[in-house]
């Protein structure tokens, strides 16, 4: 399927970014289709209302149930008309009127949704965008697996309109300025929810020679071929669909929800015994976490292939705004970027987890955190990177079946083990690693394997490269773990992370983190070690069975 891609830049490239968006076109004669939903997640019976923008006289829809392969569920044809577009769309959304409704049958199934919106071009050629939204469980559960999508971080990396949580045009300004608030009423951008055969994702593969620039190839496919510029780092198309379909090849069923109905429908946990979430999980609002605690603590397990667990957010607007005004919350800083709630309730600051006014650190809910792990084979930051996670805890059950030994390393055939991993202090007692007692691990908490990571890129100065992060996450995290004028000491300190995977007991409940994001292509390469001990924990989380082995 053919992709729209519609560039509009003040100062093409930056000196350190590529600064390239999607946005609709201020040419009424060129060829575009746009399409947003007026929510992210549905019930079944519930009505969707479409929101389209287009030059053309009518657009072609076509909705899919996103299995393997998808099933078309519903078509139309609509009449097309253009809408005109506000420049901060990204933060107030595009504001289009309905251009179609559709309400979902009772009967269903739970799942990822693609939407196709598609226009005639001349010459008999075709033009297509792609959509998404999540139909969560009926009152019933339809499988023993809830499986939640990380829709929070599909926001905060979704440039449509200008910017997002990490650059753009916000306010007008020409400086590569982030927005604290993003709307869910724009497209989602190219490669987030489709993407085609062999697009890369972010770890470099292979060994990095000698005196060679650093290579981010997910950055030059998408912009040699149109896509988002950040299609690798979030949204349904690299993480979540992976691991769908990979379950559905597998006979395990599973329904689905996504973030929102974590803060709005946490009702809907009840009655699973195990959860899973995978991929790039960095933005959650508090009541997402209250809705995870509060399961852990009754009963309920859960399963995390994932990781990069970082930000707080907040949904305001009934969900329709993300608001993260992140690492400058608390310093001093331009009002443009003071979160508001700094004064009044430092505590829903939308910053880091471990910044100490938040008094909510991110190991109490997953056991690890963001802050004390990070990059590994992304750019400059540990490009050789074994790739997989190394072994110190054979015996745990999450191994049976693997006949992997202590040392082993797993994984790396498929570079599981990157672009983002999630760690926590430790030191080592016998030739194991374990918490250390002042990291705020969960009580009893077990380091079953890990690998090693850095909080920034190391700059050789080897001709013709750049950096893509360089040391802007080492400084923030500097500040949030020594204050807000790190010295050079503090950066030190800070300077290197770890990946791991950890088991742990809370309340009534358990959870079993592999904190790593490219943990699902270890699924989608059919990786014998990686699909051994998802199984072993996602049949044991859904008969809900004691892990006193």
């Amino acid at each position: 399927m053919r992709g729209q891609w519609n560039e509009r830049r003040r100062q093409g490239f930056r000196a350190t970014h590529f600064n390239f968006f999607e946005a609709a076109s201020e040419n009424p004669d060129e060829a575009e289709v746009w399409c947003y939903t007026d929510q992210i997640s549905y019930a079944p019976g519930d009505t969707v209302s479409f929101h389209c923008s287009t030059s053309a006289a009518k657009i072609d829809l076509r909705i899919y149930h996103d299995t393997n392969p998808p099933q078309k569920v519903h078509c139309a044809t609509i009449p097309g008309q253009r809408h005109a577009t506000a420049e901060d769309s990204y933060a107030r959304g595009c504001d289009w009127p309905s251009a179609y409704r559709w309400t979902l049958p009772e009967n269903l199934s739970s799942g990822a949704y693609l939407v196709v919106s598609t226009i005639a071009l001349e010459g008999g050629e075709t033009l297509d965008q792609h959509h998404l939204f999540i139909v969560r469980p009926a009152s019933e559960p339809t499988a023993p697996l809830l499986m939640v999508c990380c829709t929070s971080t599909w926001i905060a990396y979704n440039c449509w309109g200008g910017a997002n949580s990490y650059e753009g045009l916000h306010n007008g300004i020409d400086d590569n300025c982030f927005s604290p608030q993003l709307h869910i009423h724009r497209p989602w951008e190219r490669g987030q929810v489709w993407l085609p055969e062999g697009a890369p994702r972010i770890p470099v593969n292979g060994t990095q020679r000698i005196g060679s620039a650093p290579r981010y190839p997910n950055l030059e496919f998408a912009f040699a071929n149109g896509f988002a510029k950040y299609y690798a780092a979030a949204g349904w198309a690299s993480y979540e669909r992976h691991f769908a379909t990979w379950a559905e090849n597998n006979g395990i069923a599973l329904d689905m929800i996504c973030q929102h109905d974590l803060q709005f429908h946490p009702e809907l946990l009840a009655n699973y015994p195990a959860l899973v979430i995978v991929g790039h999980d960095e933005y959650w609002s508090g009541e997402m976490r209250d809705a995870i605690d509060n399961y852990v603590d009754g009963g309920g397990n859960v399963a995390r292939f994932g990781a990069n667990f970082f930000w707080q957010v907040r949904l305001e607007n009934d969900g329709l705004t993300q608001v993260c005004y992140k690492h400058p919350a608390t310093a001093a800083r331009p009002a443009l970027y003071t979160d508001p709630l700094l004064e009044t309730n430092p505590k829903r600051v939308s910053g880091c987890w471990d910044l100490p006014c938040i008094e909510r650190p991110a190991a109490e809910t997953f056991g690890l955190s963001g802050a004390r792990g990070v990059y590994a084979k992304l750019g400059g930051a540990s490009p050789n990177n074994a790739g997989g996670f190394q072994v110190f805890r054979p015996q745990h059950w999450a191994f049976k079946n693997t006949d992997v030994y202590y040392g082993d390393i797993f994984g790396n055939s498929a570079t599981i083990f990157g672009y983002e991993v999630d760690g926590i202090d430790y030191s080592f007692e016998n030739g194991l690693p374990v918490p250390t007692k002042d990291s705020g691990a969960p009580a009893g908490m077990e380091i079953l394997a890990m690998g090693f990571a850095a909080t920034f890129e190391e700059d050789h100065d080897n001709p013709g490269g750049y950096l893509y992060a360089g040391d802007g996450d080492l400084q923030i995290i500097s500040e949030v773990l020594h204050g807000e004028n790190p010295t050079t000491a503090d950066r030190e300190a800070t300077q290197y992370g770890s990946g791991m995977i950890v088991h742990f007991r809370r309340g009534k409940g358990q959870v079993f983190n592999a904190a790593s994001c490219e943990w699902v292509n270890g699924l989608r390469l059919r990786e014998p070690v990686t699909e051994t001990i998802t199984r072993n924990v996602l049949a044991r989380f859904c008969q809900n069975q004691d892990a006193g082995e």
